[in-house]
């Protein structure tokens, strides 16, 4: 029986992000810095934080939504010189919608212009100011899946036809995951509120949304193959975050770096190296990506929908000893660690 046979709940085919490991990184870094770049660095760890919180109040909407959706989280899509990184896919059975998740401080107003104007307490005092409107960024999210889309068929008429209704089964939504804002759509125009809620009415919305829309409702099957058509364009990019924070390492840690990159000189200095081994050749990798082959061929699924080879090098990096360590794993949310989690504990175990 297959994954789709069995949809009755909300599954996330993709959970990790990788906001987590940038905001470790961060944290590793801020000790390093003088006192202005720790200023800098606090600051954006604040924000990364905000960010994260709101993504996770998101999940908890949907998680508990009791509807058969399949949900992508963190998606990066990529064609050509074009590029979105997005922060929920939910496929349901009429509509995918894309949402765009703002956790936001104070309070929001959208005038008649569309405008997004927020107000925040600063320093003791109330200041309005003027954001980048989430809806004109989500609607790039949009234009390009479109784009994707459409350059995928293989002919003129489905091109046409992708390109012509495109939008009746997809939505643009943006979620203000932050429970204290004040959203103020009083003079926004109909179209524009339609586009704006907070996470508490995420799913009363999705739920009213797909029973007034007039597309037809796709199989389990065809629910699933619409979902993973868009994972498979998922590319795992790697940024250096800390790039941008270089300037404000303090001058004893960059003497203690270019210490070790100009070592002193020794005399009859004999250097011995040693063969490094990849964690690809390890025992414990082989033994996972084997268990992951055949847990895939059994439930006729893509084996990385189990776990992608990233979030294999995470569990063995963390080797963990309970479920509860395994959902700190990359990719592991409750529904995979109560699936998969007595088997990838016993074979992590062994190497123990």
């Amino acid at each position: 029986m297959g994954l789709f046979d069995r949809l009755k709940e909300p599954v996330f085919l993709k959970e990790s992000s990788n906001a987590d490991e940038q905001l470790e990184k961060l944290k590793a870094l801020e000790p390093l810095l003088n006192p202005e770049g720790q200023a800098i660095i606090r600051q954006d760890i604040k924000y990364l934080e905000y960010g994260i919180a709101g993504e996770k109040n998101i999940a908890f909407e949907l998680k508990n939504s009791h509807m058969p959706m399949y949900i992508l989280h963190d998606l990066y899509l990529e064609d050509g010189e074009l590029s979105s990184q997005i922060d929920y896919l939910v496929f349901t059975k009429k509509i995918c919608f894309v949402i765009e998740c703002k956790n936001l401080i104070g309070d929001i107003e959208i005038n008649s212009a569309g405008d997004f104007i927020r107000t925040a307490e600063f320093g003791g005092r109330k200041k309005k100011e003027g954001i980048y409107s989430p809806i004109t960024q989500n609607q790039r999210h949009l234009e390009l899946m479109k784009k994707i889309r459409v350059n995928n068929k293989s002919n003129i008429l489905t091109k046409l036809i992708v390109d012509k209704y495109f939008e009746d089964g997809y939505k643009s939504l943006v979620v203000l995951s932050n429970p204290k804002t004040v959203l103020n759509a009083k003079y926004a125009k109909k179209e524009v509120k339609e586009k704006v809620i907070r996470a508490d009415q995420l799913v009363k919305y999705i739920k009213e949304m797909c029973e007034h829309s007039k597309e037809p409702s796709v199989s389990d099957e065809k629910l699933l193959e619409w979902a993973q058509s868009y994972l498979i364009l998922h590319k795992d990019v790697v940024k250096d975050y800390t790039e941008r924070y270089e300037k404000y390492k303090s001058e004893t840690i960059q003497m203690e770096q270019l210490s070790e990159v100009i070592p002193a000189k020794e005399e009859n200095k004999i250097t011995v190296v040693q063969e490094a081994v990849t964690v690809e050749e390890t025992e414990i990798f082989k033994e996972l990506k084997a268990y992951r082959l055949s847990k895939s061929r059994e439930e006729n699924i893509k084996p990385y929908f189990i776990y992608n080879d990233s979030q294999l090098k995470d569990l063995i990096l963390k080797m963990p000893k309970s479920k509860e360590e395994l959902k700190s794993v990359a990719g592991f949310g409750e529904v995979k660690v109560n699936k998969y989690g007595d088997d990838i504990l016993n074979i992590v175990g062994k190497f123990c």
